[in-house]
């Protein structure tokens, strides 16, 4: 179809004889973290019917399409996939609980519970988000694992079930975080251990387990715990 002139002598657009137009239904939302908006967004779940147009008016049926996911913000559609990367509040308590798990493992693992240890510890899951975190806590639940009496997030634990634990915090975290931040986890784990003292076989152990959870090579893991005893 040729292009015509309108009123203002202007070519106009030629009509379009046949597309595609998709009707999309919404089946779902929630929040999630946005790649488009980088942030905390909501978002729809969404289906799509296809329909053939002619004149821009849907006749005949194409399929379905979908799902996809439309942040509520920017309004672009991603793959359901998106869902997967953890929001923003969701990771910080990953990290968070990450922190707190590796540090009452490496406490366990020492067996003493030094002082130093326990400020060293308390300090790092302060600073991971557990802001009433103390030393005198920390002892408390280390105790209660030395003397197989108390439970840690709900089930028993001794030696086997600290490293239940530390798969449980550090699996799911492991593949949202850059090699720094895997690194960085598995260091503060080493000053702990370091801070009353060399390593025990035990302490080496336990941080071993956090570095193969955090999927961190074992030439990686090695290098790591010798480079911790060394004074910066």
């Amino acid at each position: 179809m040729l292009p015509g002139r309108g009123r203002n002598g202007r070519v106009a657009r030629p009509v379009r004889l046949l597309g595609t137009r998709t009707a999309w239904t919404p089946v779902g939302d929630g929040e999630f973290f946005c790649p488009g908006c980088g942030g905390d967004r909501n978002f729809q779940r969404l289906t799509g019917r296809r329909r053939f147009t002619l004149l821009g008016v849907p006749v005949l049926p194409r399929g379905e399409t979908g799902p996809v996911v439309e942040c509520a913000a920017c309004r672009r559609h991603y793959g359901t996939d998106v869902l997967d990367h953890p929001t923003t509040t969701r990771f910080s308590a990953m990290l968070r609980d990450a922190v707190h798990t590796v540090a009452l493992a490496v406490l366990a693992a020492g067996g003493t519970c030094a002082r130093a240890s326990l400020e060293t510890a308390a300090s790092a899951v302060r600073a991971a988000g557990f802001d009433d975190c103390t030393e005198e806590q920390l002892g408390a639940l280390v105790e209660a694992l030395a003397a197989d009496t108390g439970r840690v997030y709900g089930r028993p634990c001794g030696a086997a079930g600290l490293a239940i634990e530390l798969h449980e915090a550090l699996d799911p975290l492991a593949p949202h975080l850059a090699p720094a931040g895997r690194e960085s986890i598995l260091l503060q784990g080493a000053r702990i251990a370091l801070a009353d003292g060399p390593y025990t076989p035990a302490e080496r152990d336990a941080l071993t387990t956090v570095g193969a959870a955090l999927t961190i090579c074992a030439d990686d893991v090695s290098r790591l715990l010798a480079a911790a005893r060394t004074p910066s």
